[in-house]
This record gives C-alpha cells, sequence and structure tokens, in this order.
C-alpha cells in the first residue's frame, strides 16, 4: 500500500466521525453520568476519591512538560528530530496538566456546567495526540500545521454541546466525535505508518489503557461493590494516568532510528 493511500484511512476515519457527529440524531448528555458510586468525603473534600485521583494527571502532566522544556533548551536531541516536533506533545501534556484541574474541579460537585471544564482539556489533549502523531510517522510539516485547526475543532465540539444544551437543543454527539475520532485516527496512523523512532509501539499501551478506562467508567458502581474501597471511576484516573506515564517514558528513552546502510556494491 502506498503512502498515498494509507494516509486516506485516518482521513476517511476523521470523516465518518464528523459525518456521525454532525449529521446523527442528537445525542443528549444523561444526567445519571453525575451519580458516581464513591461520594465518601475525606478533611473536608467532597467525593475525595475520584477529585483526589486526579493528582495522578498533574503528576504525569508536570513531568511530561518538564521533559519538553528540558529538550527544548538543550537545543539539539536524540529523542525529537526538530524542535518543531516537541510542539504537539508540550500541547498535549498541558491538556493532560489541567485535565488534573478540571476534572478535580468537576468531581468536587458534579454536574453539566462543571463537566465542560473536564471536557475541554481533554479535547486539547485528544487532537494534540493527533498531530503529534502525524508529525512523528507521516510529515512534521502537516502535524505542526494541522494542530491548530485539530484545538480548534476539539474546544469547539465542548462549546457546541454546552451552548446546545443552554439552548434547548442539546446533542452531544459532535464532542463523542471528537473523542472516538482522534483516538481511531492516532491507532490507525500508528498501525499504517512506522514511527522515525524507537519504542513507538507505547502507543498502543497508551490505547489499551484508554479502552481499559473507559470499561472502569462505565463499571464504576459494579467495581466500587467489589468491596477493594476504590470505584470503577477512581481508578479509571489511574489508569488512564498510568497509560499516559508510559508514552511519557516512551518519549524519554526513544531514539531516532537509524536508516539501514546500503547494500555492499550499491550506487
Amino acid at each position: 500500500m502506498n503512502a498515498k493511500l494509507k494516509a486516506a484511512v485516518p482521513l476517511l476515519l476523521v470523516l465518518v466521525a464528523a459525518a456521525w457527529g454532525l449529521f446523527a440524531p442528537p445525542l443528549l448528555q444523561s444526567q445519571d453520568y453525575h451519580r458516581f458510586a464513591d461520594a465518601r468525603a475525606w478533611l473536608s473534600v467532597a467525593n475525595a476519591a475520584d477529585t483526589l485521583s486526579n493528582f495522578a494527571f498533574l503528576i504525569v502532566g508536570g513531568l511530561g512538560l518538564a521533559f519538553l522544556w528540558r529538550e527544548r533548551k538543550a537545543g539539539s536531541s536524540a529523542h525529537f528530530s526538530t524542535r518543531g516536533e516537541t510542539t504537539p506533545y508540550a500541547v498535549f501534556f498541558a491538556g493532560v496538566t489541567l485535565t488534573s484541574v478540571g476534572s478535580a474541579y468537576y468531581h468536587l460537585a458534579p454536574d453539566d456546567a462543571r463537566l465542560v471544564w473536564d471536557r475541554l482539556p481533554m479535547t486539547v489533549a485528544f487532537m494534540s495526540l493527533v498531530s503529534a502523531a502525524i508529525a512523528e510517522r507521516i510529515s512534521v510539516r502537516a502535524g505542526g500545521i494541522l494542530l491548530v485547526p485539530l484545538l480548534i475543532a476539539g474546544v469547539a465540539s465542548v462549546v457546541y454541546w454546552r451552548a446546545s444544551a443552554l439552548g434547548g437543543f442539546e446533542n452531544l454527539r459532535p464532542y463523542m466525535a471528537v473523542q472516538y475520532g482522534s483516538i481511531g485516527a492516532v491507532l490507525a496512523i500508528s498501525l499504517l505508518f512506522r514511527s522515525r523512532y524507537t519504542h513507538g509501539n507505547a502507543i498502543f499501551l497508551l490505547a489499551a489503557a484508554y479502552i481499559a478506562a473507559k470499561q472502569l467508567e462505565t463499571y464504576d458502581r459494579g467495581v466500587y461493590e467489589l468491596g477493594f474501597g476504590l470505584s470503577g471511576h477512581t481508578l479509571k484516573h489511574l489508569v488512564a494516568a498510568l497509560g499516559l506515564w508510559i508514552l511519557l517514558r516512551s518519549l524519554q528513552r526513544r531514539e531516532i532510528r537509524r536508516q539501514p546502510a546500503p547494500a555492499h556494491g550499491a550506487c
């Protein structure tokens, strides 16, 4: 399969996700979503486990930003072939860091208004990861050019959801299309295009952690009722943060792949 045909696969996935988000019947935000299994308070912190588990995102996001800051200051790097490649990852880890704040704020008193501040930085992380995958596996230039439009699309999906809810025509579907479409695009790009760096397969471990986290979120109460003291949603935060840490470690350890030496006698 040639490069243009391979590039058409993630593009097609994005177009399908966009069509689903824009033209499928409206999807309402279930108010049951805000009723989490573990409502215990601790030291005056409401919903303490779900709230405080967001510190895991703060730690990973902060470590990621610190790593990228050192990389940019160093000028040359064994982990990035160009300084421009650090930008999508810097936005990504900034999104992760802000997610810790937005999600903690939401979990203190869950409702639709606060959920906006949880979802906004999440879309920043999702969309910047798409940009990073494009830059790393297809084209550095294309990844850089697409970063801002992708971020605008992600933020717009959350703003639209909230505006539609307040306007009486609620539709969550564009936000869902952004979330699932971005993950699908990253996986398609990663499957079809080899990374220019070692440790590129860490993206699949991040995807596995994301899938596990979504399952834990779905079975929030069931997990809590197992009696181990943690709910599915609390574990969702911790498992997702673990996946992010694995990605960070892969960036810290990776090296630019060496081109194979030419065959003996080749011109």
